[in-house]
């Protein structure tokens, strides 16, 4: 049959392999950002990390972080929802107010991201997910800056069927799925919609997510295909969940609404439309020769309220109800690229030679949403509700070449060298007629070595980069932003991380494990000349610059393995040591005079050069057994535990750290032709009070003290059910 057949060409020719060495056996470029169809890391330069789709469906999870948790190294933040930011090694722990979180998430080869630094992921629409850590940009570009996380949704024949679920859970959760499916010789398609939605447990902090995606391969001959696969998804969330203080977060841990600013979320009210759409192209010109090329077109279209409101249009205060914010942000975003990746093998090397092109745009528009005094005595001005704060849009284009030589140099030795070339251009309009334009030209590359120890057991060793260019709201500040005193700064350059790792992976005696350490480091990195979040007086010029640095070190160990016929387990532990290697000044505003200005002599200001970075616990455990009773039960445990941490820059607010047993039922069977399963269950099981994630970098109570009360605190629910049934037919 023509499918079978150039399932199994491609499924060897993707992989670029060549055979080398009798003891090395294959030797392949494991590389790509279109489309992982294979997961061997026998010979891979860098630590790896791969989630089936399988198990994903069968953890019956309400987002991606509880499937993550599985991977050393991986940190995330839920936003609501399954809409959160990924962090790798610490990387980028430290912020939280939208920026980037310095790992490239790639879905079917479109690198895809929010405003806001998120991602959205449909759970239910998951082939693989695979976690490269270390400097990525040889691969992936700007930001990926600690590694890449590459996700490719459902397809193939294997789901030539009709499949159907429900779950419901504690606070309301609900999920619906309804999947159909056909294949035949020449082609396979699915085609699927889900709902998941929630009232959450903290106050206004309820989403509901619809997702229609599908996906049709065409196999055009026994060597060439075409993939075809498009995601619509209708999102609203509210993002309200943070209380403001210890003493509200012990009291009113769902965040009740208290008629004061610090009782409410800057940015609420998230309606996100998003829309994906790809074609892939594969060739297989021989058995060692293999082309793949891939357009796409990804949009994003959300609205937003922003900023409380404090003071009504004539500057007084009062008392304001959870929906008084001051902006309506409309946010447009459309990316658009092709790449195409060209790999070919002989005995003894294998290739990849690769290009990168993409026309991004992104329009912000902001406009007030009730009357505003706006501006300090004397100059007071005055807004309606609907004008205009702000109209804009960034033009960006990147022309990109990236390749990956391997080469095998003994029987046990392979050496792997990568390399990028990035141009980046920024163009920038907006409505007060400001004509911006900036281009960088930066290079990536990662040099590995991979030596076979016998027994299916190697050794590991590179060094690899990542970096991230300013935007255009850096190098322009002063022009860009409509408040503030910060300034231009167009002489910025992209930072870049370096990345050293060593490590061993192997199989013994059916125990999978792989172990390494790292480090990062980053130095003249972008942040503010008053630190992240920091306040600066009139004696000191506020702008963007390349004056950060940050180490990263540790150690990750991950271990899968069977404990007899129906027993495994898997582990997965990470030691984090993560400071501050230049950060001489970090300034906090205490407003001595209460009239809402950073006066001169007002703000401290703090060297935390050595301090450990925020939110990055020592230590990290997740462990998860798995039981199989029999062909139709299984049972799962889960452990997870984190070390306490910091929440602030000056290692003041210590942290109490998270744990947590989730315990899984599920019954799976199969009647005549229909297959049939019902699942339970149980997240953090002895209904530990912790925090999901607590921060602080100002005076937020205005008491001219820094202590806990001025944390912002995301309290855990405590214990969660969940249950559900599916059917397959």
């Amino acid at each position: 049959m023509a499918n079978i057949s150039h399932s199994v060409i491609l499924s060897s020719l993707l992989a670029g392999s060549c055979l080398a060495a009798e003891n090395l056996g294959i030797i392949g470029i494991d590389s790509t950002t279109i489309d992982d169809r294979f997961h061997s890391s026998r010979t891979e330069a860098s630590s790896t990390s791969t989630i089936d789709g399988q198990k994903v469906d069968d953890s019956h999870v309400e987002n991606i972080q509880q499937v993550l948790n599985a991977i050393p190294g991986i940190t995330t933040e839920v936003k609501t929802g399954d809409s959160l930011k990924i962090h790798i090694r610490g990387i980028e722990n430290q912020v939280y107010m939208g920026e980037k979180p310095g790992v490239a998430v790639v879905i079917d080869g479109v690198p895809v991201f929010e405003r806001t630094g998120a991602v959205n992921i449909d759970l239910d629409n998951i082939e693989s997910i695979k976690v490269i850590k270390g400097g990525a940009s040889y691969l992936f570009g700007d930001d990926a800056l600690s590694g890449a996380v590459i996700i490719t949704t459902k397809r193939g024949a294997k789901y030539n069927h009709n499949f159907g679920a429900i779950e419901r859970g504690s606070f309301g959760y609900q999920k619906l799925v309804a999947r159909t499916g056909y294949a035949n010789d020449d082609l396979s398609f699915h085609i699927q919609a889900s709902e998941r939605k929630a009232d959450g447990y903290h106050e206004d902090s309820d989403y509901k997510a619809q997702y229609v995606n599908g996906k049709l391969q065409y196999y055009l001959d026994d060597t060439s295909d075409l993939t075809f696969g498009l995601e619509a998804s209708k999102r609203k969330k509210d993002s309200h969940g943070t209380v403001g203080g210890l003493s509200e977060a012990l009291n009113n841990p769902q965040s009740i609404y208290t008629g004061d600013m610090d009782s409410r979320d800057y940015t609420r009210k998230y309606d996100v439309d998003l829309f994906k759409l790809f074609l892939t192209y594969s060739k297989d010109f021989s058995d060692n020769t293999n082309l793949l090329v891939n357009g796409y077109v990804y949009t994003d279209d959300t609205y937003f309220w922003s900023s409380p409101q404090t003071k009504n249009a004539l500057g007084a205060s009062g008392t304001y109800t959870d929906d008084d914010y001051v902006y309506d942000n409309y946010y447009e975003q459309v990316q658009t690229g092709i790449k195409g990746e060209f790999r070919t093998a002989t005995q003894t090397f294998a290739t990849l030679l690769g290009i990168d092109l993409r026309d991004n745009n992104y329009k912000n528009k902001v406009l007030y949403r009730v009357a505003q005094r706006v501006g300090y005595f004397p100059s007071y001005t005055y807004v309606s509700a609907g004008d205009e704060n702000s109209n804009n849009e960034t033009d960006e284009n990147v022309y990109a070449l990236y390749g990956e030589y391997k080469h095998a140099l003994t029987d046990r030795l392979s050496a792997t060298f990568n390399a990028r070339y990035d141009a980046i251009k920024l163009d920038y309009t907006d409505s007060r007629n400001n004509r911006l334009d900036k281009s960088f030209d930066v290079y990536s590359y990662r040099i590995g070595s991979n030596y076979d120890l016998g027994k299916e057991s190697s050794v590991f060793a590179n060094y690899s980069t990542g970096f991230r260019a300013p935007t255009i709201s850096q190098l322009f500040a002063a022009n860009v932003s409509t408040y503030g005193s910060t300034q231009n700064n167009p002489n910025l350059r992209p930072e870049h991380a370096k990345n050293y790792e060593a490590g061993v992976r192997g199989n013994y005696n059916g125990l999978q494990y792989e172990a390494s350490l790292f480090r990062i480091d980053r130095k003249d990195f972008i942040m503010k000349t008053a630190g992240n979040y920091g306040s600066v007086d009139s004696t000191v010029t506020d702008m963007w610059d390349n004056i950060g640095g940050a180490k990263h070190q540790g150690f990750e160990l991950s271990a899968v393995s069977k404990l007899g016929d129906k027993v495994s387990c898997n582990v997965a532990y990470t030691y984090l040591d993560a400071k501050y290697t230049d950060y001489d000044r970090f300034g906090i505003h205490f407003d001595a005079d209460n009239d809402g200005r950073v006066d001169t002599g007002e703000v401290t200001y703090y060297n935390v050069t050595g301090n450990t970075i925020p939110r990055t616990s020592k230590h990290s455990l997740n462990v998860i057994l798995d039981y199989q009773h029999n062909a139709n039960i299984k049972l799962s445990a889960e452990y997870t535990k984190r070390s306490d941490y910091y929440a602030d820059d000056l290692n003041r607010l210590r942290i109490d750290g998270q744990e947590a047993v989730n315990l899984l039922a599920e019954y799976k069977a199969k009647a005549f032709d229909v297959e049939y399963s019902l699942f339970a269950r149980i997240d953090n099981l002895m209904d530990n009070r912790y925090f999901n994630t607590a921060r602080a970098s100002s005076d937020r109570d205005e008491n001219d003290v820094f202590d806990y009360e001025d944390l912002s605190i995301t309290v855990n629910p405590g214990r969660v059910y969940t249950a559900g049934f599916s059917i397959k037919f």
